[in-house]
């Protein structure tokens, strides 16, 4: 098979699907109009068909010849974000658009398991097709636990974002680490509310706040290893109901994100600073953290294979290793106990205006490159079963 020549002819068959699933974005575990098309059109290749966690979707291709079983990744969540952009396919859903990327990975994932399920004489072991709910709020997890890394037992993971970070006509990988964890806190302080023109009389858990953000913001650039990329950030503030009086407590929401293994380091430092502050403000505590995303890191020999199809496809001058981010995804849960490899593909085109960063109002994608990213697929699928 031309595989090239292939692409090209189902790329209108792509851009129409992604389209369709860009006017109709769904949020996390209520993917139900999107789950539907891609069950249905994984069914009409013959493919094995389950669903999963929800509104998740898992098809298995089984090669004419024993072997290993790689699995294909697509997320298929929206993000609650109101679209800006003028297109004949907007979001038709208020409040929500796909404005991360997802319904590209959707169609770029639908168009290789359908050449893929072409080419089953070429194929020595087994694909498996994974298109996972609820990605932007770790629903991997509930994947793992339904078994979509069992029967057959995968033994290594792909996965491909669109990223507006890098241009067009580039790949982006590196080996290990690649994006942050991410742990989220929620600190409530409790002081004793008073007037504001008599502060003497109250315990203010403002100030008290104010000194733990601060001293957590010098902790990270004085306490930690400028090698170990670490970075926290409180971004949810609630205090007070009035300008003349002093609140009973406060509330703090935010995230801390390492792309090294000393997580448990970097916790301990933020507990002691919010432990002894709390206390010399005279103020009571309570601080909860809870994972978001586990550090994803990348295994060398899975980033050789994604830089051997990508120097076929993109050519080597095209291929980029400086994208490690402080940006969370949950693909980091399917590499705890087998290999991963999570990589970039380009979008940003300026001419196009498809340079906005993820999440933005006016975030668009580069039509042009979903063929990359079918190729991506294929190649890194193949060249792992046929090693």
């Amino acid at each position: 098979m031309d595989l090239r020549k292939k692409i090209l002819e189902l790329e209108d068959e792509m851009i129409s699907m992604r389209r369709d699933f860009h006017a109709h974005p769904e949020l996390g575990f209520k993917e139900e109009r999107t789950s539907d098309i891609i069950y249905n059109y994984l069914k009409d290749l013959d493919l094995e068909v389950e669903r999963i966690a929800k509104t998740g979707v898992v098809a298995i291709l089984k090669g004419n010849k024993p072997g290993k079983t790689v699995m294909l990744r697509s997320d298929i969540d929206a993000i609650p974000v109101q679209e800006e952009n003028d297109l004949p396919f907007k979001s038709q859903n208020d409040g929500i658009s796909h404005n991360c990327g997802h319904d590209g990975h959707i169609s770029m994932l639908l168009i290789a398991a359908k050449i893929l399920s072409e080419m089953k004489d070429e194929i020595k072991g087994n694909i498996k097709f994974a298109f996972q709910p609820n990605e932007e709020h770790a629903g991997a997890y509930l994947m793992i636990e339904e078994g979509v890394l069992e029967s057959p037992k995968v033994d290594a993971v792909f996965g491909i974002h669109l990223w507006s970070l890098i241009n067009s006509g580039e790949i982006g990988v590196v080996e290990g680490p690649i994006m942050a964890s991410s742990h989220y806190f929620n600190l409530k302080l409790i002081g004793k509310g008073g007037h504001a023109g008599a502060p003497h009389d109250s315990i203010d858990p403002v100030v008290c706040a104010n000194t733990i953000m601060q001293s957590s913001y010098t902790m990270q650039a004085r306490e930690i290893n400028a090698v170990d990329p670490t970075v926290i950030s409180f971004c949810k503030f609630i205090a007070g109901s009035s300008p003349t009086i002093i609140p009973q407590e406060v509330e703090m929401e935010g995230s801390i994100r390492c792309l090294h293994e000393k997580f448990d380091l970097v916790k301990e430092k933020f507990e002691r600073i919010t432990s002894n502050i709390a206390k010399a403000n005279r103020c009571e505590y309570k601080l909860d953290i809870s994972l978001g995303n586990s550090l994803l890191k990348n295994d060398e020999k899975l980033v050789d294979l994604v830089k051997k199809s990508a120097s076929e496809i993109v050519g080597k001058e095209n291929i980029v290793s400086d994208v490690q981010v402080m940006l969370g995804e949950d693909f980091a849960e399917y590499g705890k106990d087998i290999p991963i490899a999570f990589y970039f593909v380009g979008i940003a085109n300026e001419n196009k205006n498809t340079d906005y960063p993820h999440h933005h109002p006016k975030f668009n994608i580069d039509e042009d490159v979903l063929k990359t990213g079918v190729e991506m697929h294929i190649k890194s699928a193949l060249n792992y079963l046929n090693k």
